[in-house]
Parts: C-alpha cells; structure tokens; sequence
C-alpha cells in the first residue's frame, strides 16, 4: 500500500528517543517512501517482461529483480498493524477508530475502484457494458480486482476490521521470537485451511494470507521500546534468515513468472517468509536509522508522505505511456524506456499527491486524508 499506509495515525507521544520512534516521521515516512519506490519499480520491471523473450539474459535479469521486490504489500500491513496497535493500546476508542477506518479506508476503495473500472473501459481494455454488469462489480469489489493493485486497498480494510481482535496479544506482550513462530504456524495454518475447506478464488487479496506479517507487527507494536535493542541484537541472524528465504522464494517466483512448474506449498511459504523478514529486516533499518538524513533521506522521505497517492495513480501513467510508446529495439533499449516510463510516473504522481496536500478537502475527498 502500499503504497502510503491507510493505517496511519498522526506522530504521537515519541519515546525517549526520539529519532528512533515508530511514530517519528522520519521513521515512517522512509520506511514508506522506500516501500514505495519498491513498488514502482516491482511494476515498472513487470512491464518490461512484457517486451523480453524468455530465453534473453536480461529476462532473466529482470524477473529475478522483479521477484525479489515483492514485499511491498505484507511491509506495508506490518506498519500498519504496529501503528494501529500502538494507537489502540494507548487509546481503545473503537468509535473513533471505526469511522476513521471508513473514511481513510472503505471510500478510497470504494471510489477508486469505481474510477479504475470506467478507467479500463475508456482504454478499450474491457468492454463498456462491465460497468453494467452486477456480477463484475461484485468481483471487482468483493476481490480488489477493479485493477490490478487495487487488492492492496481491500486487504488493508480488512486488516482495520480484524486488528482490534489482536489487542489481547498485544496485551500479552509476547517475546518476539515467539511471535514470529506464532505467525508463520497461523499463516501455514491458514494454507491448510484454503486448500481443503475455503478453496478461496483469489487468496492473496484477503488479509488472512497475510496474518504472519500483522501478528509480527502487532507484538513489535507491544514492545516498541525494546525493538531497536532486540533488532540490534539479532540483526545478522535476521539477514541470514532473509536471505535463506530470499534463496528459497526468488527461483520459485521467477519459475511461477516465466510459466514453469512450482510447488504451491514451497511457494507460499517462501514468499511469507522472504516478505516478512523483508519488513522486519526494512522497519529495523528505519528504526536504527531513524529516518535518512541527508538529501537521499529527504527525498526518499518526500515520496514517502504521498505514497498512498503514488501507489493509486502511478498505473494509469504507465499503461499510457505503454500504449503511446511502446517499447521497442533491443532488450536494453526497452530496460531504459520502461525506466523512463517509471521515473516519469513517480515524479509526476508524488508532485500531484504534494500539491494535492496543498487541497485539504480535495485531499479527503480522494484519499481519506
């Protein structure tokens, strides 16, 4: 989301330390805006598969860059729960927090998926009488499919519905370790559960397939104060794990990308595994960082605070310029027009979310906020 986490609270109460607080906006606003830029890129390289034969090096290449920046969805769910459990600990206002969550969360859904799906039409991508048709619309809504990131949004939605029934775990103040262990057994759980009972069409739109990194979130939620000395601590037996699952995730992904054969089971549980450790490995950094400095942390930071706003309106830039400049030439010469294609939708969607900031009730109005 990620985009710009829906989740997010206003910056409160900061520790004693205050660069190295979860809620400073220095923390927050890198671990987006390199979450962020994950993004553009993750979809920019996706595009250029497009115009790559299989048996090119640079394929290969691309899909392995491709597939290692995949983690953007469950990085941002982390920080999400971590902010929305921090928020709730301190002050249980369910009220409060319900119509937050509508306003910052069902709207933006539910308008956004109404423009993407009148979007695609004026494209000549599906036909006019979708936009008539009950049943696609309640796919579309029901599966985050009005476009082909728009699962991020309802996922998000529903982890603000299930969040509040973590509260009890948080309040137990499990040791970390204990709750990474907790979350992968509910996550593979959950595997277990779609194979043989709920049989879900689209599982990686609903956030059950993502409860290992929102339970991990919740407990480091439950510990803010220790994570920076516990991160430090085991930070190299972290990166170890991140890149055992990196090995483990990366051939399958690239294998599943290019159409081969893969092992759904060793497949999905790669993919939480590399994905989580990717957030944990990611807010760590932020937190013992905390935040960039210098001109690369501002401007990381800078994409950072509108990157809900980047992440909804960088895709219909990119299939624009797709359709009126199609790449072409040789496999390099393609890399560097798709890479001007993602540039220039970057700068030009984070210079509108910042103008927009300028509009509050045009803001809302789009965004929830």
């Amino acid at each position: 989301m990620t985009a710009q986490t829906p989740a997010l609270e206003p910056s409160v109460s900061p520790s004693a330390a205050p660069a190295a607080s979860a809620t400073h906006p220095g923390v927050v606003n890198t671990f987006r805006g390199l979450a962020i830029l994950e993004v553009v890129s993750h979809h920019g390289s996706g595009l250029a598969l497009r115009y790559m034969q299989p048996e090119w090096p640079l394929y290969t290449m691309l899909a392995v860059v491709n597939r290692t920046l995949h983690f953007a969805v469950p990085a941002f769910l982390f920080l999400t729960a971590v902010l929305l459990t921090r928020s709730l600990l301190r002050a249980p206002d369910f009220k409060r927090y319900l119509w937050r969550r509508l306003t910052r969360g069902a709207w933006p859904y539910l308008l956004w998926s109404t423009l993407f799906m009148g979007w695609y039409v004026l494209l000549g991508l599906r036909p006019p009488d979708t936009l008539t048709d009950p049943d696609r619309w309640a796919l579309y809504l029901t599966q985050g499919k009005a476009s082909y990131h728009l699962y991020f949004l309802l996922v998000a939605l529903e982890a603000y519905l299930i969040l509040p029934l973590f509260l009890g775990l948080a309040r137990l103040r499990p040791p970390l370790w204990v709750a990474v262990g907790l979350g992968f057994a509910a996550q593979v759980g959950v595997y277990f559960l779609n194979r043989h009972w709920w049989h879900l069409a689209f599982p990686a739109s609903h956030i059950t397939w993502y409860l290992f990194p929102l339970i991990v979130g919740v407990a480091v939620a439950a510990r803010h104060d220790e994570f920076p000395d516990w991160f430090r601590r085991h930070r190299l037996l972290l990166t170890g794990l991140l890149l055992a699952a990196a090995a483990a995730y990366v051939p399958q992904g690239v294998a599943s990308l290019s159409g081969q054969p893969v092992v759904p089971m060793t497949y999905s549980v790669s993919a939480w595994l590399f994905t989580t450790f990717s957030a944990v490995m990611l807010y760590g950094l932020c937190r013992t960082w905390g935040g960039l400095t210098g001109r690369v942390g501002a401007v990381v930071a800078w994409f950072g605070m509108v990157s809900l706003q980047i992440y909804l309106l960088h895709p219909p830039l990119l299939q624009l310029a797709e359709q009126w400049w199609p790449p072409h030439g040789s496999g390099t010469q393609r890399v560097v027009t798709v890479t001007a294609f993602g540039l220039g939708a970057l700068l030009l969607t984070a210079l509108t979310g910042h103008g927009l900031l300028r509009l509050p009730a045009l803001s809302r109005a789009l965004f929830g906020r």
